[in-house]
């Protein structure tokens, strides 16, 4: 994200959910600190806009896909992207499987849709826990993302309640682990990786 600010695009970010709703005794004092780590990493980012959805965290099954699908499109109508990134469809989180499908109905091509490039990325202690047999994550885009690293750092260290501690998947130390992995895949320091989905040039 860093990245594409530096280069001038302009960056915006939807959460589904609250991302904490599924856990026992969450408070509203625990959504709002959720909320003020996402636009503190926001801003480190130079994300443009932030945009929170309410659906129900780790339900969001239980909603009609047609009414996330609405909502995605009514964000696509007012900012008119040209890449979208999305949740891997092979991730364990139910949430992102239907943020995937959701996702690629809102983005169907039509003829004069601003929408060119969709990518899948991937989420530490999601996509990698997917049991055998679902599709399994395989990148093909490879973003150097080495003179950004310590900004990702900076950007993960805001969410304090949603990381772990090593040996633990969603730990910083694993996160940079995996940048340094996609990286060193392709002969650079550090890199995100993306599935493409779809690109029309």
């Amino acid at each position: 994200m860093a990245k594409h600010v530096e280069a001038g695009d302009k960056v915006n970010v939807i959460f589904m959910t609250n991302g904490v709703g599924s856990r026992s005794a969450t408070s509203v004092s625990d959504i709002r600190h959720r909320q003020a780590a996402a636009q503190k990493a926001a801003d480190i980012l130079g994300i443009t806009l932030t945009e929170y959805f309410d659906f129900p965290d780790n339900k969001m099954d239980t909603v009609p896909l047609l009414d996330i699908v609405k909502s995605i499109e009514n964000v696509i109508n007012e900012i008119q992207p040209e890449i979208i990134y999305t949740q891997h469809i092979g991730d364990l989180n139910i949430d992102h499987q239907i943020t995937h499908k959701a996702v690629m109905t809102a983005c169907r091509p039509q003829p004069g849709f601003c929408v060119k490039e969709v990518y899948a990325f991937e989420v530490l202690s999601s996509t990698e826990w997917s049991a055998p047999g679902v599709k399994p994550f395989s990148p093909n885009v490879y973003i150097d993302i080495t003179d950004y690293i310590d900004i990702k750092k900076q950007a993960l260290g805001f969410y304090s309640k949603e990381m772990r501690q090593p040996p633990h998947s969603r730990s910083i130390n694993n996160a940079i682990r995996l940048n340094a992995l996609r990286g060193n895949s392709v002969g650079v320091d550090y890199a995100e990786a993306f599935e493409l989905i779809r690109m029309i040039r």
